[in-house]
């Protein structure tokens, strides 16, 4: 592994890694879906046919930046092996992408996992206002940089999950867990969704950690295979297939992807322990969840 994946992944040793990709693999796409509160590029990375792509979204909650390494690991692998005619789990590449694609959004809200490395000086104008809202440590820090918990926010249940925020006292932006006054009032989701309907994206994974759990439904737009699929992700990595519940229960990437297309998706709870988890988690990982981030792609 290079030196993306010995250290956290800043924004600058994202942008780094970005550019080391594209003179690497010609081939792969590379764009950017919009921007972050704080005026940060949130990038997409795409090999194949990107009109029947499925959709891998990491750290959108901050201090779980270990799935932006990961699922950047995963597509330099594919990128590797395609470009070098090389073929993985016996499937050959360059046949499977001309059907079927790939886009990577590495790092959903670069903002937060900048406040959750570096702090609330790297908040720009907002830190004073970040500053305010942080507890003794950034540890805990999953929020964008008003304070808005990205994965409360978008347009699924929100106004059951506001009054589970209100019972459980969380009524103002905070480090966690606030979803906003308004569903999709955050720059950062509102390309996230934008992205999934200019692309017509057909299947998504969001991934989180921690607890080696996959979570497959939502309400009744839940697809009729949607177990089937969560079930052949279990048994190639091993991991629960469970039901959310409390304030994990509504707001989600996955709960709107769900609800509005009609589709799969798939919530990846990656590792086990307690975030932010170390780099030195990543091999194992990686290794876990190899085969599983594949046949996602197949199925």
């Amino acid at each position: 592994m290079d030196q993306f994946y010995q250290n956290p992944p800043t924004y600058e040793l994202l942008c780094d890694k970005v550019q080391q990709m594209k003179n690497t693999y010609p081939h792969m796409r590379n764009f950017s879906i919009g921007k972050s509160v704080l005026g940060r590029k949130i990038f997409a990375l795409g090999i194949g046919n990107l009109k029947n792509a499925t959709l891998f979204v990491a750290a959108i909650h901050a201090q779980e930046w270990l799935t932006c390494m990961l699922v950047t690991h995963f597509l330099e692998d594919l990128c590797y092996h395609e470009q070098n005619q090389k073929p993985l789990f016996d499937t050959n590449l360059t046949d499977m992408f001309a059907e079927r694609g790939l886009i990577v959004v590495p790092m959903a809200n670069p903002d937060g996992v900048e406040i959750a490395l570096n702090g609330a000086a790297s908040a720009k104008h907002l830190r004073r206002q970040v500053g305010r809202m942080l507890t003794a440590s950034t540890r805990s820090w999953q929020a964008n940089a008003r304070g808005i918990d990205l994965n409360h926010n978008f347009n699924a249940g929100f106004q059951e999950l506001k009054a589970m925020e209100r019972a459980a006292g969380i009524t103002r932006p905070c480090e966690r867990q606030f979803g906003g006054y308004t569903p999709q009032s955050e720059p950062e989701t509102r390309a996230l969704v934008h992205l999934c309907l200019g692309l017509n994206i057909k299947k998504l994974l969001a991934f989180h950690s921690q607890g080696e759990e996959i979570y497959y439904s939502y309400g009744p737009n839940t697809p009729k295979n949607a177990k089937m699929i969560a079930d052949a992700l279990k048994a190639s990595s091993g991991y629960q297939v469970m039901n959310p519940t409390g304030l994990a229960s509504h707001g989600g990437l996955k709960d709107w992807f769900i609800n509005h297309t009609h589709r799969n998706g798939f919530t990846i709870e990656i590792g086990k322990g307690e975030n932010p988890l170390p780099i030195s988690d990543l091999p194992g990982i990686y290794h876990k969840l190899r085969e599983m981030m594949f046949i996602s792609l197949l199925i």
